[in-house]
């Protein structure tokens, strides 16, 4: 729960505590996010942390993060076939990129596209990419660690959504908090 209030997001994102499924665990947090650029929501995404501290077999561990990101992709990217391995490694790359260490991976990526017809005509084509995934977060044993998994998080949901990753070294500057926010 520490590493929720303290963590550095990308200014790009606005982030919610949001309500946490109930059953999966005995434990559970959930977050969810909006990526906007010079004031257009270009993507948006959700994290569910779960915790079971009896441990589950199906997670081999005793959190699991669950993760879904999704954004507006030029439609000529969903008929690559190549998108849906590129989207899985936008994942796989950010929590190595963050030194997030994790087992246990699995999703989809689904490419989506939209055209319509009749009275809705006139709306343009659109394209979307979605990455659902799980992992089990290699965490030490006081839960500590959770940060770089967060961070990872932040930097999918930017790329999903078209933005270039921060340089090496540069570190994103939280914004101030509004009285009665919870943006981050």
């Amino acid at each position: 729960m520490a590493a929720l209030q303290t963590a550095m997001w990308r200014p790009e994102l606005s982030i919610e505590e949001m309500p946490a499924p109930q059953r999966i665990a005995p434990f559970s947090t959930a977050l969810s996010a909006d990526v906007t650029v010079s004031g257009d929501d270009v993507g948006n995404g959700r994290l569910v942390l779960l915790h079971d501290p009896a441990g589950n077999p199906a997670w081999d561990g005793i959190f699991r993060c669950v993760t879904f990101a999704r954004a507006e992709v030029d439609p000529e990217m969903v008929t690559d076939p190549l998108l849906p391995g590129v989207g899985w490694s936008w994942l796989t790359e950010s929590l190595e990129n963050h030194q997030a260490h994790f087992i246990e991976p699995s999703g989809t990526v689904t490419a989506v596209a939209s055209e319509s017809f009749g009275g809705m005509a006139d709306e343009p084509r659109r394209a979307e990419v979605e990455i659902r995934a799980s992992w089990t977060p290699e965490l030490e044993p006081d839960g500590s660690g959770f940060a770089a998994h967060l961070e990872a998080w932040g930097d999918l949901l930017c790329t999903v959504a078209g933005l270039p990753p921060l340089p090496t070294g540069v570190v994103p500057i939280a914004p101030r908090r509004s009285s009665g926010s919870r943006r981050r």
